[in-house]
């Protein structure tokens, strides 16, 4: 995940006085508001679960008030913090952190816990309706919607829910996956411009796609998926393929839809806006695709898709989102109109000794991050003969502290920890680490540091493979 902590603002006790409140954002978007003193507590819980070695250095407390400069410190040494956390696969995914997140969220938007109708669709806008509470998590709400649809709850892994909305020209535009650590019906109501919640497959591997098929209901949301796709131009087909396809639509033939389907380019590929990039040259507009273990980029000509070429997953060593906070600037930095606030950038084995910073500037760059490390979390899962996603778990009570100093549990039933493996196991990444990999690029500057996204899935390639 990625966390920030772009601001602060200052909120009122109720009582006369004020506090300061750090506000989260959680890939990309605002998720909660919190005060120092709940972090605080949250480093102390986390120091007596995973010891003070596994935590990253928490900024000590402060006798007298702050002033600015030391506020401005402050928030940037917390967001640091949380940052490194977001980093580390065995505290994100621990049920303290996914707790913490969850209540947060909870208090920040002031809602009651009651039952409420929420929305939900297919990519066809096919209408879902169940009925929730504001506070269950992502899971609970997926779960509510497998029952409406009678689908096999074990297919849960394979299926997530999505925050979409739709441009002027009426594009679908995806804005990101939920996760664990939100409430759904509040993240949707907090985001002003999030059309609607739909529920689309969440794997890389096209070869789940047969076992799914099995079930007339997953087969029919394979189908609807990838219908959409090919008519929103994700998928790319040429005119012959389109009327074959048309022709299967007319039949309801929905296997034979989607194996036609995955022989086509991008198909299981997620689509982004149209963005900028430094390579080949600086300011070259392009559309990214990601999917098949690797970033897929279409160069922009005049009124047309020139040239095409893909950067493998597998020679990413490493990337980064930056967020620049000056669009202006940016842009005229650039002679350009485009304005992102947020790159892109991955470290790239372009030969046997040369690695190449790629930068693409995107307002959906932390999308594309997530992405990347969600393919390269399966592929690893896959080399591993693991088919379920690794989380770590933890087991016991933990209490949330709220803004007011009073606390709650947060429980967790110690059966929810049953067969599930952690991903902090040496035998999940001991084959992947790319230590053996750093001593063959001698020659080459590595950067280090943890706001660097190590790729354990990087491979080295020799002149003679590429």
């Amino acid at each position: 995940m990625h966390f920030s902590i772009p601001d602060t603002q200052e909120l009122n006790e109720g009582n006369g006085s004020t506090f300061i409140g750090y506000n989260i954002h959680i890939n990309g978007l605002f998720h909660c508001t919190v005060r120092y003193k709940q972090l605080h507590n949250l480093n102390e819980q986390l120091k007596r679960e995973f010891g003070n070695e596994a935590i990253p250095y928490f900024p000590p407390k402060k006798l007298l008030p702050l002033t600015v400069s030391q506020l401005e410190e402050r928030r940037v040494l917390l967001e640091k913090y949380i940052q490194t956390i977001g980093q580390d696969s065995k505290l994100v995914s621990s049920e303290l952190i996914i707790g913490f997140l969850l209540s947060a969220q909870q208090e920040t938007t002031c809602e009651k816990k009651q039952d409420v109708n929420l929305d939900l669709y297919t990519m066809n806008n096919y209408h879902i309706p169940v009925r929730v509470s504001t506070f269950d998590g992502t899971e609970q709400v997926l779960t509510k919607v497998f029952k409406y649809m009678s689908l096999p709850l074990e297919y849960m892994q394979y299926f997530s829910l999505y925050l979409i909305k739709k441009d002027n020209s009426g594009d679908i535009i995806i804005l990101r996956k939920l996760l664990d650590f939100e409430c759904p019906y509040l993240s949707n109501k907090t985001m002003r411009d999030a059309n609607k919640i739909v529920i689309r497959k969440s794997y890389w591997d096209t070869n789940y796609d047969f076992e799914l098929m099995t079930d007339p209901v997953s087969l029919n949301l394979l189908y609807i998926q990838a219908v959409t796709e090919i008519e929103k131009g994700w998928i790319i087909a040429t005119r012959e393929m389109k009327s074959q396809l048309a022709s299967l639509q007319t039949n309801l033939a929905k296997r034979e839809y989607i194996e036609t389907a995955q022989k086509l380019k991008y198909y299981g590929f997620i689509q982004f806006l149209p963005c900028y990039c430094d390579y080949p040259k600086a300011q070259t507009k392009v559309v990214i695709a990601i999917g098949d273990q690797e970033l897929s980029m279409r160069i922009l000509g005049p009124g047309q898709l020139s040239r095409e070429g893909c950067f493998k997953v597998t020679r990413m060593r490493c990337w980064r989102i930056t967020a620049t906070h000056n669009k202006e600037e940016v842009a005229a930095n650039s002679g350009s109109s485009f304005s992102s606030g947020l790159e892109l950038s991955f470290e790239y084995l372009m030969s046997k000794d040369k690695l190449q910073w790629i930068t693409i500037s995107s307002d959906q760059a932390i999308l594309m991050s997530v992405s990347l490390q969600s393919l390269v979390d399966e592929l690893l899962m896959k080399k591993n003969g693991i088919r379920k996603k690794p989380c770590s778990v933890t087991k016991g009570s933990w209490s949330y502290m709220k803004r007011d100093g009073s606390s709650h549990l947060i429980s967790v039933d110690d059966a929810d920890g049953e067969n599930k493996e952690d991903s902090s196991d040496p035998k999940y990444q001991e084959s992947f680490s790319i230590k053996k990999l750093q001593e063959k690029f001698s020659s080459v500057s590595f950067k280090s540091g943890r706001e660097f996204i190590e790729n354990h899935a990087f491979e080295g390639i020799g002149d003679d493979d590429l």
